[in-house]
């Protein structure tokens, strides 16, 4: 019985821990751990096991938050959220989809762990400030504050734009067709003039340390590093993270993930989010639907 009860609410447990943590090998580390836990504790005293799961969970991903704090502060370059492939309609609803998109992860990793603990628990999966508090051990005074700082953080800096699969695909095929054949005048008319560069990689390959800004400078950027891409490139335009995105694959392994922000206004792209860490690639050989050749 134990473990039914586990495993009707592993997704959602899995889907707390990523908000949480932004990786999926640290989330997949906190359900291992709240699985082995939860086969120690008398389960005829647990009143409400999806309530005792996700504050075991959250309580997990604090202090995994807090163990990987040091590891994410000596990381080379711009982090950014472990990807994951999501199918269209794979989330309930916008407001999920959403919930799991790498800009709001993105701004949600500038939170103190408790505040993004708060924050993923009330937005993403609707639990009360009372029942914040219970799992955190704090007052529902002290949870509503947190929750207040944490709200009025993220609005100022989340991404507004709510993305539809099927009108901005053909802005994802423009941009990987000027992007893999180094077409400057193609990139100069799909990139906002604002537009931001950020590229993933810790160190393991030759990308900007810091955040490229402006149109000239990132199509400029784009343009100049065609030479190096791989041969036998293949590419599969998917939703990654809930928004438009694209996988790029060598010999049939990931090599690059980009995930789009576009603005519905003018159809240009106002955030590319490259992520080229090996690390953060290998889990999604299994995700991978088929892809087809571009060379």
């Amino acid at each position: 019985m134990s473990g039914t009860d586990f495993e009707s609410h592993r997704q959602p447990l899995f889907a707390a821990a990523y908000r949480m943590l932004g990786t999926r090998a640290d989330a997949e580390d906190v359900l291992q751990e709240a699985w082995l836990r939860w086969n120690q504790v008398d389960h005829d005293a647990v009143n409400e096991p999806r309530a005792y799961l996700f504050r075991l969970v959250t309580r997990l991903a604090l202090d995994q938050l807090r163990r990987v704090k040091a590891r994410r502060e000596a990381y080379v370059g711009p982090w950014l959220p472990e990807p994951l492939i999501t199918a269209p309609g794979a989330e309930d609803a916008a407001e999920l989809a959403e919930s799991v998109s790498m800009g709001l992860l993105v701004v949600l990793e500038t939170l103190a762990p408790v505040e993004r603990a708060v924050f993923v628990l009330h937005e993403a999966f609707g639990f009360s400030h009372a029942e914040i508090a219970d799992m955190l051990g704090r007052t529902e005074r002290a949870v509503r504050q947190l929750a207040y700082r944490a709200r009025q953080h993220v609005q100022a800096r989340r991404p507004r734009h709510r993305h539809e699969a099927t009108e901005h695909r053909q802005v994802t095929e423009r941009f990987l067709a000027a992007t893999l054949g180094g077409d400057l005048t193609a990139l100069l008319d799909i990139l906002a003039p604002d537009v931001t560069l950020v590229a993933d990689a810790n160190g393991k390959s030759e990308t900007p340390r810091q955040p490229v800004h402006g149109v000239q400078e990132v199509a400029g950027y784009l343009v100049s590093v065609v030479e190096f891409w791989p041969s036998a490139l293949g590419v599969e335009i998917t939703q990654v993270n809930g928004g438009p995105g694209a996988v790029i694959t060598t010999q049939g392994q990931p090599f690059l993930v980009f995930a789009l922000d576009i603005d519905p206004a003018d159809n240009r792209l106002r955030e590319i989010n490259a992520l080229i860490n090996p690390d953060k690639l290998a889990a999604l050989s299994g995700q991978l639907p088929p892809v087809r050749d571009t060379r």
